[in-house]
């Protein structure tokens, strides 16, 4: 991707960010805005290594997000990427949702 179309996703990854929080009524825009950037960059810049059809894939490379509020970017950007569906996102902060935050 080029700068364009990273700074498009980004503005992708934040209407999500701003959907799911309003949807689930907590989480921490501020927090995900700040570093969406960044995860855009890991993620569709050709840095990261990974694979969606094959998550277990022993090269990939391992990615901590130790800033937990901001873990609504991640997702966005993990459904984007098919690792779940986008509308698991409406998941977020819910009592029936099994894995996320």
């Amino acid at each position: 991707m080029d700068i364009a179309e990273l700074e498009k996703k980004a503005n992708w990854v934040r209407r999500q960010i701003l959907e799911t929080v309003v949807f689930a009524k907590k989480g921490h825009i501020g927090g995900a805005f700040s570093c969406t950037d960044i995860l855009v960059a890991l993620y569709y810049g050709n840095i990261l290594r990974y694979d969606s059809d094959n998550p277990d894939w022993s090269q990939r490379d391992r990615f901590i997000l130790s800033k937990g509020h901001c873990c609504v970017a991640l997702y966005a950007i993990l459904a984007d990427l098919g690792f779940f569906s986008v509308s698991e996102l409406n998941s977020f902060c819910q009592a029936s949702c099994s894995h996320i935050y």
